[in-house]
């Protein structure tokens, strides 16, 4: 299962808003540094309203969601590449996810210990920021001898990665994330091998205070933050505030829309960063629909229609001889499967189809 790593400074709130996200108590959130020290996992399911639609539509028995997994990881210092805080061991918890949440804090609060004693969210990302640079360009410097001497030796493969590292290390030398160098196809499969910590892709979440979620747009913190990454790293940023999401925990759940509704906003923002984790992993859903459940299936961006099989069994993608596909959207315009096929809509897929986040899909196969 893929994980997205939860990262940032002491104190801006990741154990908070993981336990919150979770729906658990794992993560020890507490007032001091370093409370977090061994990472923590949770399952999380990805809020789809869609099924709720496709399961009336089809007097399904049951809705069963995407899941995927988010992990807690210690918080990280300055120097932290030189061993400073838990150091080496921080990075190594990076190193192990696929994706990065960076968490950043855009609240006041004197109660709550800032490791830097201020509140600045830019000088905070470019802190991890350059922790991560700097454990990358160590990476790829000590890499660098043994590639040569294979690539001297006439190993295409090993002179492919020195051409990717004699353009990657003076890139990551002035500062700069590797996710941000244009590659080629070619260029990222090698890339990929590199398991660099700043290749992981990235998002931002801006943990604000509770007054400031109906109206993010006028928290200066959040459109710095919102401009950061846009102009220096082309990620996108998410508003939450980890102090919400842990009271909406507490709530019944007929109680939390009254609550939201109280503070000036329609959702939370743990379900947004939920998807937004779920396709920045690369990870995209189709959906089966019936009368015994409506089931959204976890596939990644690209998959052809076999491999989408292949996701309910194995034997499928083997198997697979075509899928009746139709989009989310024209099913629930028409009303029914039979109104689909009625009015054309409803297509017969091969092999070569990518499938499309929304599809509702069902495979004929051989077996």
């Amino acid at each position: 299962m893929l994980q997205a790593g939860i990262v940032g400074l002491p104190n801006v709130g990741k154990s908070t808003l993981f336990n919150a996200i979770t729906q658990s108590r794992k993560a020890m959130a507490a007032n001091y540094r370093f409370c977090t020290i061994e990472p923590n996992q949770g399952v999380v399911t990805v809020p789809d309203e869609r099924l709720g639609v496709l399961s009336k539509l089809s007097g399904s028995q049951k809705l069963v969601p995407s899941v995927f997994e988010f992990v807690d990881i210690a918080g990280l210092v300055k120097g932290a590449s030189q061993g400073e805080g838990l150091g080496n061991q921080f990075l190594g918890h990076i190193r192990e996810v696929d994706a990065i949440v960076q968490v950043v804090r855009c609240f006041e609060n004197s109660d709550i210990e800032h490791v830097m004693d201020t509140v600045d969210p830019i000088r905070d990302i470019e802190i991890v920021n350059t922790e991560l640079v700097l454990a990358d360009l160590d990476s790829v410097q000590k890499r660098r001898p043994k590639t040569q001497k294979l690539a001297k030796s006439g190993d295409k493969k090993a002179q492919a990665e020195i051409d990717l590292l004699d353009r990657l290390e003076p890139h990551l030398d002035a500062g700069k994330v590797a996710f941000t160098m244009e590659c080629t196809p070619e260029e990222s499969v090698v890339m990929n091998g590199l398991f660099l910590l700043t290749a992981k892709p990235t998002l931002f979440a801006c943990n604000v205070a509770e007054d400031d979620l109906a109206h993010p747009e006028k928290n200066p913190w959040v459109e710095k933050v919102r401009a950061y990454a846009k102009e220096h790293l082309g990620t996108r940023v998410v508003v939450v505030s980890a102090e919400i999401e842990a009271e909406l925990c507490t709530l019944p759940p007929e109680e939390r829309a009254e609550y939201l509704e109280s503070l000036g906003v329609s959702e939370g923002g743990a379900g947004t960063l939920i998807k937004e984790a779920y396709y920045l992993l690369g990870l995209r859903t189709y959906l089966t629909t019936g009368e015994k459940e409506t089931r959204a299936w976890t596939i990644r961006a690209g998959d052809k229609a076999p491999v989408a099989a292949g996701v309910i069994h194995s034997d499928f993608e083997k198997a697979f001889i075509h899928a009746e596909t139709i989009s989310y959207a024209d099913l629930v315009a028409c009303g029914s499967f039979a109104k689909a096929r009625e009015l054309g809509k409803l297509r017969t897929e091969g092999k070569e189809y990518v499938v499309q986040d929304g599809d509702v899909m069902e495979f004929k196969t051989f077996v």
